[in-house]
């Protein structure tokens, strides 16, 4: 078996891999695609944090099922993706639902070895059904959730303005989640040829160049003098986030998707006044990814317009680097094995 390891910062090598074998309460997936993620090309770069080298990355992932045990209702053979966060069950935040930030949680990819890899072996709770949809659709599926648990985690209300700041894939999928909540979306990014995709492919109704300089006046504009009830980051970036303090209407909630390794800096008293509420968004749990999986199916989301980019496993090595070219137009890159 083969695997792709990021042994340091910006270098990649194939490796031999052991074949796993099936054991108690676990199943096999032959990986089939591997989405190229932020969270991958932030530990290529070395910027990650929660990271060590050497390591698999990857968990954007979608395959068929080789063997499994303790998996009532799947079947082999069947396209499947999993939820890539395994939980200990027991901790605080497992008992109270949230296995998305399991005290003891291990993210595949990032805490351990991800799904670069001709098989892959999972915990058996982890798996999802394809209920017909396509390899691509169950790859896109986890980053999805991420925008979708963005969202509940907001509590976007019909009319209420979304203003998402970050306009790479985690970002158009809060995007897409907040537009099927009833909010009005407002883009902001640095990059216009992303911003004209929200604008053409998502009809995002309001765009905003965070880099210019009436970025307040714009969004005073289109909010009627309120400013956004609902800010959410999803750059990960920490002049963004930090300048996101000054987009936010009274009383409203500011959501960290995005993760930076600094300090977050806003001044108390605008915060305090405000009586604003922030957040950070860890992940996904099971209900994102059931949402996202009926969205789907409903035909309210058309994720595979995301993928901009396609390579086999044995190009990968040669062409990650590329991925993090702006000029490249890359908005999701996609590993076909």
């Amino acid at each position: 078996m083969e695997t792709l390891v990021c042994t340091t910062p910006g270098q990649f090598e194939y490796r031999p891999g052991v074949q796993p074998e099936l054991s108690s309460d676990h199943a096999i997936i032959k990986m089939k695609r591997i989405g190229i993620c932020g969270t991958d090309l932030h530990s290529f770069q070395g910027t990650q944090p929660f990271f060590e080298y050497p390591r698999i990355l990857g968990h954007e992932l979608a395959g068929e099922l080789v063997e499994f045990d303790g998996a009532s209702g799947f079947e082999k053979g069947e396209k499947v993706t999993i939820l890539p966060y395994f939980y200990c069950g027991t901790c605080v935040a497992c008992r109270a639902g949230k296995t998305n930030c399991c005290v003891q949680l291990k993210v595949s990819g990032v805490h351990m070895d991800g799904g670069m890899v001709e098989y892959l072996k999972v915990p058996s709770y982890s798996l999802v059904h394809g209920d017909g949809l396509s390899l691509d659709e169950l790859a896109l599926a986890e980053p999805l959730a991420i925008g979708a648990h963005g969202i509940r985690r907001a509590a976007v209300q019909p009319g209420e303005f979304v203003l998402v700041i970050g306009a790479g894939p985690i970002g158009l999928g809060v995007m897409e989640f907040a537009r099927i909540a009833g909010g009005q979306v407002i883009a902001m990014d640095v990059n216009e040829s992303r911003l004209a995709f929200c604008r053409e492919k998502l009809q995002v109704p309001y765009t905003i160049n965070a880099r210019s300089a009436d970025v307040t006046e714009q969004l005073r504009e289109i909010t009627n003098g309120d400013m956004p009830t609902v800010v959410i980051d999803a750059t990960g970036n920490q002049a963004a986030i930090n300048n996101a303090f000054h987009y936010m209407a009274h009383g409203a909630r500011y959501v960290l998707v995005g993760l930076q390794r600094g300090e977050i800096t806003l001044s108390h008293p605008e915060f305090h006044k405000r009586e604003a509420t922030l957040m950070s968004s860890r992940n996904a749990t099971r209900q994102d990814f059931e949402h996202v999986l009926n969205s789907l199916k409903q035909g309210l989301i058309d994720p595979v317009t995301y993928i901009t980019h396609r390579v086999s496993f044995g190009q990968v090595k040669d062409q990650f680097a590329s991925f993090l070219n702006p000029a490249n137009g890359v908005i999701k890159a996609m590993v076909e094995m």
